[in-house]
């Protein structure tokens, strides 16, 4: 096994979907075939929006042909291992590239490798940038239920520790296992829709100075939806209840759409938005995702 770097971008001709599956041409297949069973980090290039950095990990379950598209496979992702970083890490830090390999002997970059749609990684680099991802802070955190002193992913903000204590593989897992993923979601969602309703628009802070609007699932974790930006919405309180018992979803162009069966339905749209669309975030990857929406729709609203 071997950890790897997946590159995937918005507008990608191929047909990825990071949290289930990254499809690539059979000429990749022996640079993934090793990243069966251990982890990846995904990678935006600079086209298609992308920043030219790292933005989540998740673990591949296995590679098998892809059946609709001759000389194509997939690398089916782990359920549930999909986890985005807490902060978008750049390829390049004030130390150097994160990923040692992309490094000329001379310092410059190496920009025939990175234009690998699929590159291995050392377990060493790999943990760079997961220590560098998750950095956590409390701003964001519930306004009620967190326990005494719990203010941050557990052993993530503590000081960089040699590399002489364990392997550096054994440091990956105990580092991603770790990871609080409520937070990291809500830390996420909320970043996207800037602590703001998606349906209502409203934006409030307590008097704690946290953000009162909570990160809802739009596909439930436990009907496998992952912890992913583009499977949330930012939702005040009572829209977050509305949205889970089916009273109101959206639809794939983010029309507000409201149940008949809801009691007094001009009451509910006195309280979203006038343009009786949702606001959702500028850039691609944070939007919530068609499939997404359309299983809300499906397994949940009531028409």
């Amino acid at each position: 096994m071997a950890k790897g770097v997946f590159v995937h971008r918005a507008d990608s001709v191929y047909d990825d979907f990071p949290t289930e599956r990254y499809q690539f041409p059979k000429r990749y297949l022996k640079r993934v075939l090793p990243c069966v069973g251990d982890w990846i980090v995904y990678y935006e290039p600079r086209g298609g929006g992308g920043r030219m950095g790292y933005n989540a990990i998740a673990r591949v379950r296995q590679v098998i042909e892809d059946p609709s598209e001759k000389d194509r496979f997939l690398a089916i992702i782990e359920a549930g291992s999909y986890i985005p970083l807490t902060q978008f890490v750049p390829y390049r830090g004030n130390s150097g590239f994160l990923e040692s390999a992309l490094a000329k002997p001379n310092g410059t970059l190496n920009q025939g490798l990175v234009q690998w749609a699929v590159r291995p990684i050392s377990d060493h680099d790999f943990d760079r940038i997961l220590q560098a991802g998750y950095i956590e802070t409390d701003d964001l955190l519930p306004r009620t239920g967190d326990a005494p002193g719990d203010t941050a992913i557990d052993g993530l903000s503590e000081a960089p520790q040699p590399f002489d204590f364990d392997t550096d593989r054994i440091r990956v897992e105990r580092t991603i296992s770790k990871i609080d993923r409520n937070r990291v979601f809500r830390r996420l969602v909320l970043d996207a829709y800037d602590s703001r309703c998606a349906f209502t628009g409203l934006k409030l802070i307590n008097g704690g100075g946290r953000a009162e609007v909570e990160a809802a699932h739009i596909k439930p974790v436990a009907d496998n939806g992952p912890d992913a930006v583009w499977n949330g919405l930012a939702l005040s309180g009572t829209v977050h209840w509305m949205f889970d018992r089916g009273l109101i979803s959206l639809s794939n162009d983010y029309d507000i759409l409201i149940s008949r069966q809801v009691n007094d339905p001009e009451q509910i749209e006195s309280l979203v938005n006038k343009t009786g669309k949702a606001r959702i975030p500028d850039g691609k990857l944070q939007r919530p995702h068609p499939a997404y929406l359309s299983w809300h729709r499906e397994n949940c609203f009531k028409q």
